[in-house]
């Protein structure tokens, strides 16, 4: 196999993915700019990149493992020049079973299965779906995070030490109750505090970063008072190293549904994160698919090194931007910042309280939840307010990925059932000034015309058969087609089947005013044929209103003389349903 000479040669799909000169451009005058940002962005993720890990499962090195190694390849390989990526809550949320169940090893391989995920999603373009997730669907499960990585904090806050369960909801409630039987005031008072001066200091002077502040306060309170609390613990000196021995097909066959939530919610949380960056910053467009390959190699890193997987970060993402970050250079000095911490303070992170983190991780989940925005969101209309109402109550009861999945198929179900609502099928009075008063009222008498409004497909096909089929008291129905905006095959086919029903009744069914493209799902499915091919398909209503005038005076002629009238007849051919020829007949072009 030939390698590359230089990215250039490389296939099409990964060279458009790959790290740019122009991706710096802008770095090399704005230096100064995203020197102070990352400085800024790397104060701010500390505590919660400690945080995050400890939620996890897998400890505070963690945490700061994956803000370092993924922060600093997602800087350089995705698709935002401004984004911040590393331990996020929600991504905490999936991987505390994935812990429990299968320990580090399980995490290991969990995140090099998203990473290659995420990266085959990104030579497939799939980054540019993620725009059409339901906005109730997002706000959902996004406050349902908010609530389990509340529910995660409890046992913390609250001092309470081993407890387990497979939901938060029975961990928070069981570490209530032996905190009610043995209560100590130290750790929630600890925890409430820190809280409390993140959002109150927080709302006034938004640039200054609390959580770090109330993070040292609390563990210099903690060591001077000798409060009995549990701690982080030291750190590992350095990283370790690899190990890929127990990668077996049979774990990776049992870990691959976990691996597709991981990427699922990484690949998600980063793009909604890349639009919200872009909203934020001026003349500034990510590149989804980029993105998704940018957290692909991160998430594949990250967890060799002991970190857990990771995904861009919303708060950190908005610190940098208000910081003034102007190129990647921001989240890539933040990377190196905290891994001279990894790597030079770990004894002074080892002696933070639990309670401390609890606090900081509260605060963030109150920040996460946008009340407002939520009720809003409720008020729009009854479909969105359900929608949103399931998502959040499935993510806190379940889990994230169900949440998502079960949300967007109401969501899908309730547009189309808007959507087929929207079909109509309107009676339209016949105007033909030309006609006498005797031919205008034959004509009134024995036709109706109605006009087919909105989309005729799957789900709107049934109520439109039952209203065409309640059709009585006429001779001839003139149904005008040019208002369809939408026809699918079962749309086609439910045409046939009342064209077939109004014939056997003796009706005589014309159309009129297809649409080229409308009309070539009926020719090619073959739908109806029959008026096709007896000229009964009309390019506009007068032209059907003639022809209808004519089958209508020849009938009469022929009830007076007791002749056969010599136009075409209202019953279907025989031996095909739907009033469809054999197969054997070509369709004919539109008359």
């Amino acid at each position: 196999m030939k390698v590359p000479a230089n990215l250039r040669d490389l296939p099409g799909p990964l060279a458009r993915l790959l790290p740019r000169r122009a991706d710096w451009t802008v770095a090399r005058r704005s230096w100064g700019r995203d020197l102070v940002a990352g400085l800024i962005v790397a104060v701010v993720a500390l505590p919660l990149a400690l945080a995050f890990g400890v939620s996890s499962g897998l400890g505070a090195q963690a945490g700061l493992v994956t803000a370092v190694v993924a922060g600093a390849l997602a800087a350089v390989f995705g698709g935002s020049n401004l984004q911040v990526s590393g331990p996020t809550g929600a991504m905490t949320v999936v991987l505390v079973p994935i812990v429990a169940r299968y320990g580090a090893d399980g995490v290991l391989l969990v995140g090099l299965l998203a990473g290659l995920i995420l990266m085959a999603a990104a030579v497939l373009r799939v980054g540019r779906f993620a725009a059409f997730l339901p906005t109730p669907v997002i706000e959902g499960f996004t406050a349902g995070i908010a609530v389990v990585i509340a529910l995660q904090q409890v046992p913390a806050a609250l001092g309470v030490t081993g407890v387990h369960a497979e939901k938060v909801w029975r961990a928070a409630g069981e570490a209530a109750a032996r905190f009610a039987a043995h209560p100590t005031l130290a750790a929630p008072i600890m925890a409430a505090g820190v809280a409390a001066l993140m959002l109150i200091g927080g709302r006034r002077w938004p640039g200054v970063p609390f959580s770090l502040a109330g993070i040292a306060v609390a563990t210099i309170v903690a060591e001077a008072a000798g409060l009995d609390l549990a701690r982080i613990g030291a750190l590992p000196a350095g990283l370790p190293a690899p190990s890929l021995g127990f990668v077996r097909l049979d774990a990776v066959t049992a870990l691959l549904p976990s691996a597709l939530a991981v990427a699922a919610l990484a690949g998600l949380e980063s793009l909604l994160c890349a639009t919200v960056a872009d909203a934020m910053s001026v003349g500034d467009k990510h590149d989804p698919d980029r993105e998704l390959f940018g957290q692909g190699l991160a998430n594949l890193a990250a967890p060799m090194l002991g970190g857990v997987p990771a995904t861009a970060a919303i708060a950190r993402t908005a610190v940098n931007v208000r910081a003034g970050a102007r190129s990647r250079l921001a989240a890539l000095i933040h990377a190196g910042v905290l891994a001279v911490i990894v790597l030079a303070a770990g004894g002074l992170v080892g002696s933070i309280p639990l309670a401390a983190l609890a606090g900081v991780l509260l605060a963030t989940t109150v920040r996460m939840v946008e009340v407002g925005s939520l009720a809003a969101l409720a008020r729009a209309t009854r479909r969105d307010g359900a929608v949103l109402v399931l998502t959040f109550a499935i993510t806190v009861a379940f889990d994230l990925i169900t949440a998502v999945a079960v949300g967007v198929a109401v969501a899908i179900v309730l547009a189309l059932r808007a959507l087929a609502r929207t079909a109509r099928l309107h009676p339209v009075p016949l105007q033909d000034g030309d006609h006498t008063a005797q031919g205008r009222s034959l004509l009134e008498e024995h036709i109706v015309a109605y006009r087919l409004d909105g989309p005729l497909f799957f789900a709107a096909a049934h109520r439109f058969l039952l209203e065409l089929s309640q059709i009585a008291d006429v001779r001839v129905v003139i149904l005008r087609m040019s208002r369809i905006t939408t026809l699918d095959a079962t749309g086609a086919g439910v045409l046939g089947d009342a064209v077939t029903r109004l014939e056997h009744r003796g009706i005589l069914v014309l159309l009129s005013g297809i649409d080229p493209a409308h009309d070539q799902v009926l020719a090619t499915l073959r739908i109806a044929e029959h008026l096709r091919r007896d000229g009964l398909l009309f390019p506009d209503t007068p032209a059907a209103i003639a022809h209808a005038r004519a089958h209508l005076h020849d009938h009469s002629i022929g009830a007076e003389t007791g002749t056969a009238p010599a136009t075409a007849s209202a019953t279907p051919p025989t031996g095909q349903p739907g009033g469809r020829p054999p197969l054997t007949n070509a369709p004919q072009p539109m008359a």
